[in-house]
C-alpha cells in the first residue's frame, strides 16, 4: 500500500447547490423499501422495532448463505446447491471474461469510461476494514486503465481514505457513496450548479462536488454517540466516511445483532434526516437525500462531457448493494455495462458478472491489452 500521499485535493469548498438533489424530511417516501428502511415513529417495546421493521432481518441477509449439501443420485456424488444455484444465476449474468469480445466488440469507435468500487472488488473483504489493502498487482492493473480510459473510484469510505489505500493520483475520486466528489473542472452549463473548482497536486484542475454538506455536523454527532453506545459489544467497529457513518459487525456473535440493531434504532429515531442502509454486514446512516452512487455516475460523466455522446460506454464495477444504484443508471440510460463481483448468485441490475477482485484485475488488463492492440492497428 501507498502510504504518506496528500490527498488528491487540498481544501473542501463552501456547500454546493445543484437542481439534481433534493433533501427529503420523510425518509420512509421517496425510497424504495427494497434498499432502504425507514425509521419507525411510534415507540414499540424492546427489540420489537428492529424486529417488526426487518432490519435483522436485513442484517442476517447480508452475510452469506450457509452451504447445503444436495445428493444426485443420478452421479452418486454430492453437489454443492449453491454453485448449482451460481451456474443458474450465470446464465442471466455470464461472466465479463467469458463475454469480453462481445463487451470490446460493442466498445469499438466508443468513449470508455470507468467506474470502479474499492472494498470486495478492487480488494478482499476482510474482518478488519483498516486492513483491506489491494496488491502492487491490482494497483498497476488501475494505473494502466487510468492511462487509456476515464477511471473513478465511487466507494462508501470516506474520500480522502480510499485515497489513501489506492494511492494513484491518475483516477478521480468518490467517497460516502459519492456525496464527496473530486472529478474533472466542472462543466456543467446550468447556471444554478455550483461546484468549487481548484487544482490538485499535479497542478490539474479538478472541482469539488458535496451535495450533502450541511449534514456534516449530524454525521459527526451521531458518530459520536454509536460509539460510545456500542462500545461495550465485542467486535463492534464503527467508522466515520465524513458523510456517512458505517457499524460493522461482520466481527460480533450473531446472538448481540439484536442489540446492535436495537441501539442504533435508539440513536436514529432522533435523526429523522438521517436513514439506515444495508451493506454486507455493515450497517450504514446516511443523509435522507436524494443522491448516491448512481448519481455520482452520472455526475461524473457530465463532469467529462460524456453525457450527451452516443458514443459513450461507461463500465462500473462493484459488488454491493450500493452499487446497484450505478447498475439501475446505467440500464435505464440503455449504456454501458454493470458488472456485479459475486462468488455467490444474487438479485442485480447489472449485465455480467465477475467472482473476485482476481477476475476483476484479470478483466482490467484484459482491458488495457485491447486497448493496446487497437492502437497498434490504427497505427497500420
Amino acid at each position: 500500500m501507498l502510504s504518506g500521499k496528500p490527498s488528491p485535493i487540498l481544501t473542501d469548498s463552501s456547500p454546493i447547490k445543484d437542481p439534481r438533489v433534493s433533501i427529503h424530511s420523510n425518509p420512509g417516501s421517496s425510497f424504495s423499501t427494497g434498499l432502504y428502511i425507514p425509521i419507525p415513529k411510534k415507540k414499540p417495546s424492546k427489540l420489537e422495532d428492529v424486529l417488526s421493521n426487518g432490519w435483522l432481518d436485513a442484517m442476517r441477509s447480508s452475510s452469506p448463505p450457509r452451504k447445503k449439501l444436495l445428493k444426485d443420485f443420478k452421479a452418486g456424488t454430492v453437489l454443492d446447491d449453491i454453485d448449482f444455484a451460481y451456474t443458474s444465476w450465470m446464465i442471466k449474468h455470464p461472466s465479463a471474461l467469458s463475454y469480453f469480445e462481445r463487451i470490446t466488440s460493442f466498445a469499438k469507435g466508443k468513449k470508455i469510461a470507468v467506474f470502479l468500487d474499492y472494498d470486495g472488488t478492487l480488494s478482499p473483504i476482510v474482518d478488519d476494514p483498516d486492513k483491506a489493502f489491494m496488491s502492487d498487482d491490482m494497483r498497476n492493473a488501475v494505473r494502466n486503465v487510468a492511462k487509456y480510459f476515464p477511471t473513478a473510484i465511487i466507494s462508501g469510505r470516506s474520500r480522502d481514505k480510499v485515497y489513501e489505500l489506492v494511492g494513484l493520483t491518475e483516477l478521480y475520486y468518490a467517497g460516502s457513496h459519492g456525496m464527496d466528489i473530486v472529478g474533472p473542472k466542472h462543466k456543467v452549463s446550468d447556471a444554478h450548479s455550483i461546484s468549487f473548482n481548484s487544482t490538485d497536486l499535479q497542478g490539474k484542475e479538478v472541482s469539488l462536488f458535496q451535495p450533502a454538506k450541511e449534514f456534516l455536523p449530524m454525521i459527526n454527532e451521531v458518530f459520536k454517540t454509536l460509539v460510545e453506545t456500542t462500545g461495550d459489544i465485542k467486535g463492534v467497529n464503527v467508522e466515520n466516511h465524513k458523510f456517512c457513518t458505517s457499524v460493522h459487525y461482520r466481527n460480533v456473535n450473531e446472538k448481540n445483532w439484536p442489540t446492535i440493531a436495537q441501539r442504533v434504532h435508539d440513536v436514529l429515531k432522533n435523526y429523522p434526516r438521517l436513514r439506515l442502509t444495508h451493506g454486507r454486514k455493515v450497517l450504514e446512516v446516511r443523509p435522507v437525500i436524494d443522491w448516491d452512487k448512481g448519481k455520482a455516475v452520472e455526475f461524473l460523466l457530465e463532469s467529462l462531457g460524456l453525457t450527451s455522446s452516443d458514443d459513450v460506454l461507461p463500465i462500473y464495477i462493484g459488488d454491493d448493494r450500493t452499487d446497484e444504484d450505478a447498475f439501475k443508471v446505467l440500464r435505464k440510460r440503455k449504456q454501458g455495462y454493470g458488472i456485479l463481483v459475486s462468488p455467490i448468485p444474487k438479485e442485480t441490475k447489472a449485465f455480467y458478472s465477475l467472482k473476485d477482485p482476481l477476475e476483476v484485475k484479470q478483466f482490467l488488463k484484459a482491458l488495457v491489452k485491447w486497448r493496446e492492440h487497437t492502437q497498434i492497428l490504427h497505427k497500420l
